[in-house]
């Protein structure tokens, strides 16, 4: 009996072929993979763009948030990905650079978001380790089901939103938030945001 062998793709292939339809997919162990999320998810992700929106717009920041951008990112082992965070925060300079082009970014944006959905264990494992390697200065991951693991949440497990800030070792700190506790961001320091609001969003 011969088992067929399917070729893995590279970064550059993914490109090539990313489908057409209006759809979200990521680039992951060399296989292109459909995005699919909740409207719940939606919702707690929709809430946060447009919160970072209005700050930035508030405060005039060099900012473009967005949640459709793709991100070129690198495994331990030198495995080329492509991520597309649930919300961006990019730098505007970095944005304006060759903006007709089809290309992902590979350069670290300031903010990445993760909403956390059934594959929880990529956000807290595998992108952690891409988001942190590509020098993204900083990390939400928005648990709102208490879906993670235990060795995260605690037992009993809460709703919980975890910071990372990425420091002068280029190794994230985390900073944990739940419940009416205000939300911590060198990003957006004069933020007023708390995990119920956006649980609740």
């Amino acid at each position: 009996m011969i088992t067929a062998v399917k070729t893995k793709l590279t970064f550059n292939d993914f490109l090539d072929q990313y489908p057409e339809e209006n759809k979200k997919y990521e680039f992951v162990q060399g296989e292109i993979i459909e995005m699919r999320s909740t409207r719940e998810h939606d919702d707690k992700a929709r809430f946060l763009l447009f919160a970072f929106n209005d700050e930035i717009r508030r405060l005039n920041l060099n900012f473009v948030v967005t949640d459709n951008t793709l991100i070129q990112t690198t495994t331990k082992k030198g495995i080329e990905q492509g991520r597309i965070p649930d919300v961006s925060i990019i730098n505007k300079d970095i944005w304006l650079q060759d903006r007709t082009s089809y290309s992902a970014l590979n350069q670290a944006i300031q903010l990445a978001i993760e909403v956390v959905s059934t594959n929880w264990d990529d956000d807290y494992l595998d992108k952690l380790d891409e988001y942190q390697r590509l020098g993204i200065k900083e990390y939400w991951i928005v648990d709102y089901l208490a879906i993670g693991g235990r060795e995260y949440l605690g037992k009993p497990k809460f709703p919980t939103i975890f910071v990372y800030s990425l420091k002068e070792n280029n190794e994230y700190e985390k900073t944990m938030f739940r419940d009416e506790e205000m939300i911590i961001s060198t990003t957006f320091p004069e933020l007023k945001l708390t995990p119920l609001q956006i649980f609740q969003a």
